[in-house]
């Protein structure tokens, strides 16, 4: 007997993939794929408004724009208020400076599942939704 469990779809998270048409998938990969550069997130957003599979990227891709923006101005801040405190705590500025690889690193997944035809959330942010898809 089939255990009705086994044939559920992967849990949140994980690749849903195939909720994308092959042909919407193929047509718009390179908007996916630009989706994760910066501010060109505007162009998916703005010429890819059919495509879901463009729209899922775009969604990911904003996120961790808006995400990267508020980090610059957390970081600005902070190391200011650091610096300003005492230059021996300068080190810390560095340590925090860090954490803005995490973003290089999410930029890097996203553009690889984009590229692939894969429509997998991002670690941390890919949970989150700004646009209806």
């Amino acid at each position: 007997m089939d255990n009705p469990k086994q044939t559920q779809e992967a849990p949140e998270g994980a690749n849903s993939t195939p909720q994308f048409a092959p042909q919407d998938v193929e047509k718009n990969k390179a908007m996916a794929i630009l989706a994760y550069f910066g501010i060109l997130v505007l162009i998916p957003l703005l010429s890819a408004k059919d495509s879901k599979f463009a729209r899922f990227h775009t969604n990911q891709g904003l996120i961790l724009c808006i995400a990267a923006i508020l980090y610059s101005v957390l970081y600005t801040v902070l190391s200011g208020i650091i610096i300003a405190i005492s230059w021996r705590l300068a080190f810390l500025v560095s340590l925090i400076g860090l954490v803005g690889l995490v973003f290089v690193v999410l930029f890097i997944i996203g553009i690889i599942n984009a590229a692939n035809g894969q429509a997998k959330e991002l670690p941390v942010i890919g949970k989150y939704k700004l646009l209806k898809l």
